[in-house]
C-alpha cells in the first residue's frame, strides 16, 4: 500500500566529493557507504536544540519525488537536481508523501555494522567521501555523530536578508553566494541567542538559497502543506548570526550576520471592505500587542489613523494595508481589502472595450486590468497568468484569436455572448459580438449613462449590451494598488487604444 523509494548519489557527484582510501583507513576496521538518515537523526549531533527534527509530509503528488541527485554535464555546466535531492521518501494513502531524511555518506565499523538490526539501506561505497557521518551502534540501533569535513568548513562570502512576510512560512531568508555546483543535504540557522534550526528539504530549503519556516502562526503554505513548527517556535524574536549548508564537500558557512526574526503574532489583519472614491474603512486592532507602534500604509491618496484608513479618489480593486511596528520589535502585518463601485466604466466599440460616456480614461484602463474573468457563451475563462486573454488588459481589444489550451474560445460560429468579470466591480458587463458582420450597433445601459450609438466596423458587431450583478469568483487578480493612475498610462484616440501596464508563496 505504501511505495518507499531512496536516493542514492550520483556517481560523477560522489567522484567529485570524494578522495581515495588512505593506506590507514584501508587497514582499519572502518567501512564507508551511505545510509538513509531520517532528519531527526541526521541533526542530533548538529544542533543545540532539544525539539527534534520532524520529516516533511507534502500533500502534492510529484515534488516530494523529485530526490535525483545533480551532476556536472558534459559542457561543464551543473545540471541541478530535484527540488528534494538526496532524500529518501515513502508515498502516503492520500497519494502525498512524506520526505524522512537524506541519503547520506557515513563511517562505520564493519563490526558495529553486523550489530545493526535496520541496515538503513547501506551501500558501500569504494572511495572515502570528503564528509561523512561516523555512526555508532548501540542495543543494534545507530548512532549519528557529527559531521566529519575532512577539507574544513568553507567559508562563504555572501550576503542575507530577512523576511516575516512570506507566503511559504513565518519567515523566510534569502542567501546569496551559497555553496555552487552541488546539492544541499541540510542548512543550519544559528542565532546569537544560542539556539540552531536544522532545515528541510521542499518545506524550508528550495531552491537558489531561499529558506523558509513556520514558527506557529502560519499553519498552511500555498500548496496546502501543513507547516511543521514546534522545532522552529523558539525562533521568533532571536537573530540569525551563521547559515550553514551541508553538501556532499561537508560544511559551507556565511558567518558575520545580523539578521533579526521580528516577533510573529499574527498572520494576516481583517479589513473591512468599502467603496471606491472617497471614504474610509476600519481594520481589527485587538490582535497588536500593547507595545506595538503602529504605522500603516496603503498606497497614494491614502492615510491611516488608529484603526482607519481613509482615501479619496480610490480606484475600485483590490488593495492591500501594511502595518508596521515603529519600534522594531514585532512583525509587519497586512491585509487586503476592496473598495467597490456598480458602476461600469466601459462599453464594446469597434472590436474593443473603451471609456463608456461619462467615464474618464483612468476609470476605463482601472477596470481592464482588473478584469478576472469572461464567459464566451457557457463557457468561463479566467485570466491570469495560467489564464486565457479573451480580452486584452492593456488595449480592451478582443481576441478572436484567443485559445484555451488547443481550443478556440470564438469556434466560429458568428455569434457570441460575452460576460466579463471584473474585482471591485458589483455588476458584470454583458454584449454579443458577430464575427462576420460589418457593422457594428451599441446599446448600453449602465449606472452611469444610457446612450445608443451607431459606427462602421470592419469586423465585429455588438447587438445588445446590458449589466448584471457580477457573480463571485474563485480566482479574483490584483487590482489597483494606487488610488489614481495618470491619464497619460492610457490614450484613446477615437476606436485605439495605447496601454499602460500595471509580486507567493
Amino acid at each position: 500500500m505504501k511505495r518507499f523509494t531512496s536516493i542514492l548519489c550520483a556517481a560523477a557527484c560522489m567522484a567529485a566529493a570524494a578522495v581515495p582510501f588512505t593506506a590507514n583507513a584501508a587497514e582499519g576496521d572502518k567501512v564507508y557507504g551511505t545510509m538513509n538518515i531520517p532528519y531527526a537523526d541526521f541533526y542530533a549531533a548538529e544542533l543545540n536544540n532539544s525539539i527534534p527534527v520532524d520529516a516533511v509530509s507534502s500533500a502534492t503528488t510529484n515534488k516530494w519525488k523529485g530526490n535525483n541527485t545533480g551532476s556536472m554535464g558534459e559542457d561543464g555546466k551543473w545540471q541541478s537536481g530535484g527540488l528534494a535531492a538526496g532524500t529518501f521518501s515513502t508515498e502516503t494513502e492520500n497519494g502525498g508523501g512524506k520526505i524522512l531524511g537524506v541519503t547520506y555518506p557515513v563511517e562505520i565499523a564493519r563490526s558495529d555494522l553486523d550489530k545493526l538490526s535496520d541496515k538503513m539501506g547501506f551501500t558501500e561505497l569504494s572511495e572515502k567521501p570528503k564528509a561523512y557521518k561516523p555512526v555508532t551502534v548501540e542495543n543494534g540501533k545507530a548512532a549519528f555523530g557529527k559531521l566529519v569535513d575532512a577539507d574544513g568548513e568553507e567559508a562563504l562570502s555572501g550576503e542575507m536578508t530577512v523576511t516575516s512576510l512570506s507566503s511559504w512560512g513565518d519567515y523566510q531568508i534569502n542567501v546569496k553566494g551559497i555553496p555552487a555546483n552541488c546539492d544541499i543535504y541540510g542548512v543550519i540557522v544559528k542565532t546569537k541567542e544560542g539556539t540552531d534550526y536544522g532545515m528541510r528539504a521542499l518545506e524550508n530549503i528550495w531552491r537558489n538559497g531561499q529558506i523558509a519556516w513556520g514558527a506557529g502562526v502560519k499553519e498552511k503554505e500555498p500548496h496546502g502543506n501543513t507547516l511543521s513548527s514546534e522545532h522552529y517556535k523558539s525562533s521568533k524574536g532571536q537573530t540569525i548570526s551563521e547559515v550553514t549548508f551541508i553538501t556532499l564537500n561537508g560544511y559551507s558557512t556565511l558567518s558575520g550576520q545580523n539578521g533579526y526574526l521580528p516577533i510573529k503574532f499574527t498572520d494576516s489583519l481583517t479589513v473591512e471592505s468599502g467603496k471606491s472614491g472617497k471614504g474610509s474603512v476600519t481594520f481589527d486592532n485587538s490582535v497588536f500587542p500593547a507595545d506595538y507602534k503602529i504605522k500603516g500604509t496603503v498606497a497614494d491618496g491614502f492615510t491611516v489613523s488608529g484603526n482607519t484608513v481613509s482615501y479619496n479618489n480610490a480606484q475600485p480593486g483590490n488593495y492591500t494595508l501594511t502595518v508596521s511596528d515603529d519600534g522594531g520589535k514585532y512583525s509587519d502585518v497586512r491585509g487586503s481589502f476592496t473598495l467597490t463601485t456598480d458602476a461600469v466604466p466601459v462599453k464594446y466599440s469597434d472590436g474593443k472595450l473603451v471609456a463608456a460616456d461619462g467615464a474618464s480614461l483612468t476609470d476605463a484602463a482601472n477596470y481592464l486590468k482588473n478584469i478576472t474573468a469572461v464567459t464566451v457563451g457557457d463557457k468561463r475563462y479566467a485570466t491570469g497568468r495560467r489564464g486565457v486573454t479573451v480580452i486584452d488588459s492593456q488595449t480592451g481589444e478582443i481576441k478572436l484569436d484567443a485559445k484555451s489550451g488547443e481550443e478556440n474560445v470564438f469556434d466560429g460560429s458568428g455569434k457570441y455572448k460575452l460576460t466579463v468579470e471584473a474585482t471591485g466591480y458589483e455588476k458584470n458587463y454583458e454584449f454579443e459580438i458577430n464575427d462576420q458582420a460589418a457593422v457594428t450597433t451599441t446599446s448600453t445601459t449602465s449606472a452611469n449613462s444610457n446612450s445608443t450609438s451607431k459606427t462602421t466596423a470592419k469586423a465585429t458587431t455588438t447587438t445588445a449590451k446590458k449589466t448584471t450583478t457580477a457573480s463571485k469568483t474563485d480566482s479574483p487578480k490584483t487590482g489597483a494598488n494606487g488610488a489614481v493612475l495618470p491619464v497619460t498610462f492610457l490614450a484613446l484616440a477615437g476606436a485605439s487604444a495605447f496601454a499602460f501596464r500595471k509580486k507567493r508563496s
